[in-house]
């Protein structure tokens, strides 16, 4: 396979035989999910392109700059885990670069809403009411969750199909959410329940084709490429 003859393989522990298997296939799926996006942004604003009147419709620029956010910080992940693939990084590196990564995220979040206030547990609203307003602070907590993402599905990998398999199963849960919530009076409560199965559905169908070759016994390994694209697929979610 060409990811061999690069030199991107590694010896299958989990099998007595110990053979060699090509590395970095979360490459492909990442490739193939990106092409998909890519490829669906003309279909997610078709109602607008085709109205007699243009000027009778606000372009919704704005869900237009959160989607191509997501996708930009989406490949910069992809690339790191490449490289990391391949030039073995440190693990400074690993915790640095998915909080670059999702700054676009943030910028047009904080463009877009602003909002930066939680709620706050029951136990606690008599000390410090429903809400309370991190400012800048919730950035920070959003940038960090980044790197939680992408290093959680990491942290497990080294046995075959772990990696994707435990993708799949929060993909799974977060689209039968989306589903059973998707039905609201609010178009905005509805919209990001949409923009969430836009990045989900072809998330599961490339994970699925990639989980068939990683099961074990496994006839590919994904490597670091697949983990955190799909940390930060669920971190943008």
């Amino acid at each position: 396979m060409l990811f061999k003859r690069a030199g991107l393989s590694g010896r299958d522990l989990s099998k007595p035989a110990r053979p060699l298997l090509a590395e970095s296939m979360g490459m492909i799926a990442a490739t193939l999910y990106l092409v998909a996006t890519f490829v669906f942004i003309p279909a997610q604003f078709q109602y607008w392109s085709e109205s007699p009147d243009i000027r009778s419709h606000v372009f919704p620029f704005d869900r237009l700059g959160e989607y191509l956010s997501a996708l930009l910080s989406l490949q910069s992940m992809v690339f790191l885990g490449f490289a990391d693939d391949v030039f073995n990084l440190r693990w400074r590196f690993k915790l640095l670069l998915p909080s670059i990564a999702s700054i676009p995220v943030l910028i047009v979040y904080y463009v877009g809403y602003g909002v930066t206030h939680v709620v706050v547990p029951v136990f606690m609203r008599p000390w410090l009411g429903n809400t309370v307003d991190l400012g800048m602070l919730y950035y920070i907590y959003i940038g960090s969750m980044a790197v939680f993402c992408t290093n959680a599905i990491n942290i497990l990998a080294g046995i075959n199909g772990v990696e994707v398999g435990q993708s799949l199963v929060i993909a799974l849960s977060i689209i039968v959410k989306d589903i059973a919530n998707i039905n609201s009076d609010n178009p905005d409560y509805e919209y990001h329940h949409l923009f969430s199965l836009y990045l989900l559905l072809p998330f599961t169908a490339v994970s699925l084709a990639l989980y068939y070759w990683n099961v074990y016994p496994a006839r590919v390994f994904v490597g670091d490429t697949y983990c955190y694209f799909a940390g930060m697929t669920f971190a943008v979610c």
